[in-house]
């Protein structure tokens, strides 16, 4: 079945969803909430060369967009983010197929409706839209490009859509192999971790073709709260690596003026009180504070992720050579959590890396 069918999620359509207009993304964990502008207008406002990022977001499916969604939804990774993002597809009333390495992931939401395919090439070719979320660049490129991969199943009339987070040029490498089969192919990592994604408050920061980002728009809008379509392929990556970076580095200075505060003799659930209502107050900051004093760390965003999209921005950086030595800070002391065994813990346990004694030698 091609792209131009129509019987998935149309209750949704029917829905008051009301549109939302972003202008920026600024953290992963529940960002304000900005005033609400209705359109029904396609984007033609998007990003045509680097460095200026300018795009608008719509939460409204056009008229067109009801007429031609896809029926068949693949999803590819169902891990701490894709379980929760492929649960509310199922409970929107879409048709999910899903495939993870580990079968047994995938048994929540067979229970709740699912299909399962042995392979992405299975899902790839069973569906009409498939989507991909996956750890790391390494991961990505396997699904999409290796052997029984999306690419050996997927063809005309099919769309593939990367929700994971991954540098650029990765990005690009899976669109073009895509893309060789006649697919058409879209970016679309995203801001917000374990909790937003169960609620279907993310942000999609997407890229590449544009008719398949308008097809896709109700099941964005079903697994998130905004969107931003950025111009081609690389400036969704881009997006998504600054995002992380600057997560990165305030969570880093945000544990060591907590562990200062304390030394000095300051009360820590104070510290994150004061700072809770000040300028610099963030939701991250209010929603991992409290956990952090009391040395919990709930994984939501695992740690070695968090250093992974540091190296990733890093990378990005020197290939433009923009100075980013705050980053490089933080970079290093997540490596220093990692090599004490903090890797899945969530990335607030970098605080435990300023705990550690210099003189003490990271055990690898």
């Amino acid at each position: 079945m091609s792209l131009g069918k129509t019987h998935c999620c149309y209750n949704l359509l029917n829905s008051s969803n009301t549109a939302s207009l972003a202008m920026a993304v600024f953290s992963s964990f529940c960002p304000p909430q900005i005033p609400n502008h209705c359109s029904r207008t396609p984007i033609s406002c998007f990003l045509r060369k680097p460095p200026s990022f300018k795009a608008f977001s719509v939460q409204t499916p056009t008229a067109s967009t009801q007429d031609e969604l896809p029926s068949r939804i693949g999803f590819l990774g169902i891990g701490i983010m894709g379980s929760p993002m492929a649960q509310n597809l199922i409970k929107s009333g879409c048709d999910v197929t899903v495939w993870n390495r580990t079968k047994s992931k995938c048994d929540p939401l067979i229970s709740l409706g699912a299909k399962y395919k042995s392979s992405p090439e299975e899902v790839a070719a069973a569906c009409d839209v498939t989507f991909a979320m996956l750890a790391d660049p390494e991961s990505a490129v396997d699904v999409a490009c290796g052997k029984h991969g999306a690419a050996s199943g997927i063809g005309p009339g099919k769309g593939y859509v990367d929700v994971s987070t991954v540098d650029g040029a990765t990005s690009k490498l899976i669109g073009e192999h895509i893309k060789a089969t006649g697919a058409l192919f879209l970016e679309a990592p995203v801001s917000g971790s374990k909790k937003p994604a169960e609620d279907g408050q993310l942000i999609f920061l997407t890229a590449g073709d544009k008719s398949l980002y308008e097809t896709v728009a109700p099941f964005l809008d079903i697994m998130g709260k905004s969107r931003f379509f950025l111009g081609s392929v690389g400036n969704g990556a881009a997006m998504k690596l600054v995002v992380n970076m600057v997560m990165g580095s305030m969570m880093a200075s945000f544990s060591e003026g907590l562990l200062l505060g304390e030394k000095v003799g300051l009360d820590p659930d104070v510290i994150v009180e004061v700072i809770s209502q000040g300028a610099i107050s963030a939701p991250m900051f209010s929603m991992k504070g409290p956990s952090m004093v009391k040395s919990l760390y709930p994984t939501a965003f695992p740690l070695k992720h968090q250093q992974k999209d540091l190296r990733l921005a890093l990378g990005l950086a020197e290939s433009v050579s923009q100075p980013t030595p705050v980053a490089a800070a933080a970079n290093e002391l997540y490596k220093v959590a990692k090599s004490h065994g903090l890797s899945d813990r969530d990335f607030s346990a970098v605080i435990e890396a300023l705990k550690v004694k210099l003189q003490d030698p990271p055990e690898y």
